[in-house]
């Protein structure tokens, strides 16, 4: 019986090692990721009407390009319930028990219907990504709408904006 519950409190203290180690190598990458990314854009205060809005789920932000990288820092790594509104000036991304952001429509350098990001992987087309600069760094961020048929509308609607910034330059 003692043998037991030493190999019963072994597993035990296996476990706890195994989710301390976890927890420890995401804050090393959340601290080196804050030097790395610049903070993200707060929504403003009056970004005006919204001419698009979908709710669904916030995936991640990744580095572009770079699928399984996610961003960890300030609370980008989370995945949450979320609602993102397109307005004249960005899009606005309010997540529920995580930061909001702002992502201004001029630093948007893409976007697309993909199938998977961080870990997350699903049907052909189920995300939607915002490709974006923040700061220097490119990044991508995923979203899972609860209406998939929205997506065209926002890649529409995003590439006209990268259409007006290009002609304009």
């Amino acid at each position: 019986m003692s043998d037991r519950i030493l190999l019963t409190l072994a597993v035990f203290a296996f476990f706890l090692l195994c989710v301390f180690l976890m927890w420890r190598g995401w804050r090393r990458k959340s601290r080196t990721q804050s030097v790395q990314v610049p903070p993200f854009a707060e929504i403003p205060a009056e970004p005006g009407e919204a001419s698009l809005e979908s709710t669904g789920v916030y995936i991640s932000t990744t580095t572009a390009g770079h699928w399984q990288e996610r961003v960890v820092t300030r609370g980008a790594g989370l995945r949450t319930g979320a609602v993102w509104r397109l307005h004249e000036d960005g899009i606005a991304i309010e997540r529920g028990g995580a930061p909001d952001f702002w992502i201004p429509r001029a630093s948007v350098t893409g976007v697309r219907k993909d199938k998977g990001m961080a870990g997350k992987v699903m049907g052909i087309d189920a995300l939607l990504v915002v490709t974006w600069l923040a700061g220097d760094v490119e990044l991508d961020t995923g979203f899972r709408g609860d209406d998939v048929d929205d997506y065209p509308q926002w890649i529409e609607a995003l590439q006209d904006t990268r259409n007006d910034i290009k002609g304009g330059a």
